[in-house]
């Protein structure tokens, strides 16, 4: 597969870890993480910023071979598990939206987004690529972990390997172009007629 044409079209240069990030389905199934990967995935993750520096994240790493990566994949969409079983990882990504006391945590969702966009960036750098999964059963994975904890997402981590044939309609999007929305259609304008007055 010709990479560049997966490298984001940009108005101005980005960083290239950011420019060629995208979420391929087609994973090395002999592909093994290191424990050195694993800590620096993590690490990115811990250095993210959160409210109040609360960092509600959690992460529950389940390498391939293990019955954790076996249970985590079995809780995923049927269109997920057909080619995330090659993952070298599934990497479940939770936040805990209530702080010891009981009281909520507005932002711990936000925060932990924050959390796996660093973890993903820091992925390119180690030559990976992550894919993050929505579809799943929410109290299958929910089981898996503390009762403290929300699933958001899970990562299925690893290398990519063009040579892995993916079945449809999985093959026709591992080779699409990517595509974005403009830039303008992002950027909203302050509308200062709706202020509303400063509490005194």
């Amino acid at each position: 597969m010709n990479t560049d044409a997966k490298t984001a079209s940009t108005a101005v240069p980005l960083h290239p870890l950011l420019a060629g990030r995208w979420s391929p389905r087609a994973l090395d199934p002999g592909h093994h993480l290191t424990d050195t990967q694993v800590t620096a995935l993590l690490e990115a993750a811990r250095w993210a910023p959160s409210a109040s520096n609360s960092q509600p994240w959690r992460f529950a790493v389940a390498l391939r071979g293990t019955a954790s990566h076996a249970a985590v994949l079995a809780a995923l969409a049927g269109g997920n598990r057909a080619w995330a079983h090659a993952a070298s990882a599934l990497v479940v990504a939770a936040a805990e939206t209530h702080d010891a006391d009981g009281a909520e945590r507005p932002w711990a969702v936000y925060d932990t987004g924050q959390a796996v966009a660093h973890l993903s960036t820091q992925a390119r750098w180690e030559g990976l690529s992550v894919h993050q999964m929505g579809g799943f059963d929410v109290r299958g994975i929910a089981a898996l972990l503390p009762d403290d904890v929300t699933p958001l997402v899970v990562l299925a981590v690893g290398r990519r390997d063009d040579t892995v044939e993916l079945a449809e309609p999985f093959a026709s999007r591992e080779s699409a172009p990517r595509e974005r929305l403009p830039l303008e259609a992002l950027q909203l304008t302050v509308d200062l007629s709706r202020a509303v007055p400063a509490a005194a």
